[in-house]
């Protein structure tokens, strides 16, 4: 059985922790009999997330419509002031190919990085920092993305996971002593979490912090891996397990705790730079403690709760892959184009032609729709959500992916010269590839996203099947089940957008409407088909995950046309015609995914799927011999 409970996944250099165990908890318990004295759920009523509910076949709109903008006027002229020079800074220091080839980040580039503030953008400004809000933030990835993912990797390895601990979790003490020098001090930071030994699971890492007699350190020994920055970084976020004591039954367990450990405190070593394939310029190392004094006032977010720190780390910076991504996006779009509009084929602009246009049609769909993800999930942050996680999760799944896509199309339309290292098409392609393994491999996340979203239904079935226990005092709920049921199989009461989202674009809501419906429809048929062993149908999870990524895109782009609609943007019709391709498209992907979920000519490929791989890796290798048999 697959163990997705207390999941960690890898982040390039690090792992990112996917809290899966309690939706595993949930669908291990959908058989079992309810409890003699039934409480309300709790979870259900106040989680805003518009993904989670879409999964009960129900619709929570407040975080997606209308479209969320949270800036004020003076947030607005703040960020427009930095554009222009960290722009400048793209065109007039940095230069990606000359970093990529000396796997390196000159000092003069570093030094000039410092002094835009590039490494304290959500510092508060009492503490050296910028103070931008996640928005912000968000924008200036944008630019990052667009020209450097490598210098990208670099700034947010210090700050959106090297520190970003102590942002959520620190104690003011702990905050006014670290951030500062994280601000303006030019101390690189680091997250440090994966180790040699361990995978997807959290229990695997072996790095042990153990109290000391006075009780006044702690004790750490241990390595880790891949840890972006590691190799200059001189505060890192670490985590090591700990021994802890429950305070009811007196019993010890080992848990993880994370800490804030400076390189200075002794023991603190790093190994070479890693050779990659991809994000050259970014330092990359092993990091050893041996018998590292750690005072115990840097315990961070305390003793044993290191899975939820890191957990929440990663869910709090993940939005920001899908903004850098949708700014490279556009900077391989610029350069197809470019080269689409004046290269001459058989008489032709290149541009003329129908497989050309296809191409760059499809690309800014997709930087439309990452686009849209990502502003719609930081500004839902900046009004204090926290109903975000399964939103952000599917902005990296998609955002990942839809760059790999687009640059490589780039490189297509460019031909033999998008495959030359001038054009620096191909460092982006080569950098790109980590991003579908870091911060939550896809398919972990995929995972995660179905069965989150399960869990949440789930809750609601055992709802039903407490009621049914006893009807007579349940006549409300089982009436408005029965009717609910009654009026969708008559085609009657669905979800319907049209009245959320500009006239225009009402044929384009209809179709997330009717995929809605119809998906709450399938993930209660699972539910009930399968129960608690959910979890082991993998091949049906992964459809439900990339059903929800389209409804979720497909919710995203229609709210910001409508917005841009109501604003009367010059590009309101161009954004028109990319939101109604896009729902058309997501809306056939969704009916797609549906059959291989229900229609037996997909399902019963499934089991010949695993005895493939289950030969392959007999074999150790490809299993049918050779068509020459020799």
């Amino acid at each position: 059985m697959l163990r997705l409970t207390s999941q960690i996944v890898r982040n390039q250099n690090s792992l990112v922790a996917i809290n899966a165990s309690r939706c595993l908890a949930t669908a291990a318990k959908l058989n079992e009999a309810p409890p003699k004295k039934p409480k309300a759920d709790k979870a259900i009523a106040p989680n805003k997330s518009f993904v989670a509910n879409f999964f009960r076949g129900k619709v929570e709109s407040s975080q997606v419509f209308p479209y969320p903008y949270n800036l004020t006027e003076e947030e607005r002229e703040t960020l427009s002031m930095v554009i222009d020079p960290v722009t400048r800074f793209f065109v007039d220091v940095n230069d990606p190919l000359k970093n990529d080839d000396a796997a390196n980040i000159d000092q003069n580039t570093m030094d000039a990085l410092w002094e835009l503030g590039a490494f304290a953008i959500q510092v508060p400004t009492e503490l050296g920092g910028m103070g931008a809000n996640n928005t912000q933030y968000g924008r200036l990835c944008q630019i990052v993305g667009a020209n450097d993912l490598g210098v990208g990797i670099t700034i947010g390895a210090h700050q959106s996971i090297g520190f970003k601990g102590i942002l959520l979790y620190g104690t003011d003490e702990q905050k006014k002593k670290y951030l500062p020098q994280l601000s303006t001090g030019k101390v690189g930071a680091a997250f440090a979490l994966t180790e040699p030994a361990s995978g997807s699971d959290a229990a695997s890492i072996r790095s042990r912090a153990v109290l000391s007699p006075d009780g006044k350190h702690y004790i750490l020994n241990g390595s880790k891996i891949w840890i972006s920055n590691g190799g200059w970084a001189n505060i890192m976020t670490v985590f090591a397990k700990t021994e802890v004591t429950d305070p009811n039954t007196g019993e010890k367990k080992d848990k993880i705790t994370a800490f804030v450990v400076e390189r200075g405190f002794g023991g603190v070593t790093n190994g070479p730079p890693e050779k990659k394939m991809g994000i050259k310029c970014s330092n990359t190392a092993e990091v050893y403690f041996e018998d590292t004094k750690i005072p115990v006032e840097n315990v961070l977010g305390g003793v044993g709760n290191g899975f939820k720190v890191a957990m929440n780390i990663l869910n709090n910076g993940r939005f920001g892959m899908a903004a850098s991504l949708s700014g490279t996006m556009a900077a391989c779009i610029k350069k197809a184009a470019e080269h689409a509009s004046n290269r001459v084929q058989f008489g032709k602009k290149i541009e003329e032609y129908g497989a050309i246009q296809e191409k760059l049609a499809r690309m800014a769909l997709h930087q439309y729709a990452t686009e849209s993800m990502a502003f719609m999930i930081s500004s839902n942050m900046d009004a204090g959500s926290k109903d975000y996680h399964l939103e952000a999760a599917i902005s990296k799944v998609f955002a990942s992916e839809s760059a790999w896509f687009v640059c490589d199309e780039a490189i297509q339309i460019l031909g033999g010269m998008g495959y030359m290292k001038q054009t620096g098409l191909e460092k982006v392609l080569r950098d790109l590839r980590i991003f579908r393994i870091f911060e939550g491999s896809n398919d972990i996340l995929r995972l995660f996203v179905a069965l989150s979203g399960i869990q949440f239904a789930g809750a609601h079935l055992k709802e039903l099947q407490r009621a049914l226990k006893n009807p007579a005092n349940n006549l409300g709920l089982l009436f408005k089940e029965v009717s609910k049921r009654a009026y969708r199989k008559a085609g009657i009461g669905g979800v319907d957008f049209t009245g959320s989202v500009d006239s225009s674009l009402a044929d384009s809501a209809k179709l997330i409407g009717q995929s809605i419906d119809a998906f709450g429809q399938t993930v209660e048929s699972l539910l009930v088909k399968y129960g608690k062993n959910i979890i082991d149908q993998q091949f049906l999870l992964k459809c439900l995950a990339d059903q929800a990524i389209d409804i979720y895109a497909s919710a995203c782009v229609l709210s910001r046309c409508s917005r841009s609609i109501e604003q009367g943007l010059e590009s309101v019709e161009h954004e028109k015609l990319l939101t109604k391709a896009w729902c058309t498209e997501a809306a056939e992907r969704f009916i797609s995914n549906n059959k291989k979920i229900h229609d037996t000519r997909y399902t019963t490929i499934y089991p010949k799927y695993t005895q493939i791989s289950k030969n392959i890796c007999a074999a150790q290798g490809v299993a049918n011999s050779n068509p020459l048999n020799v």
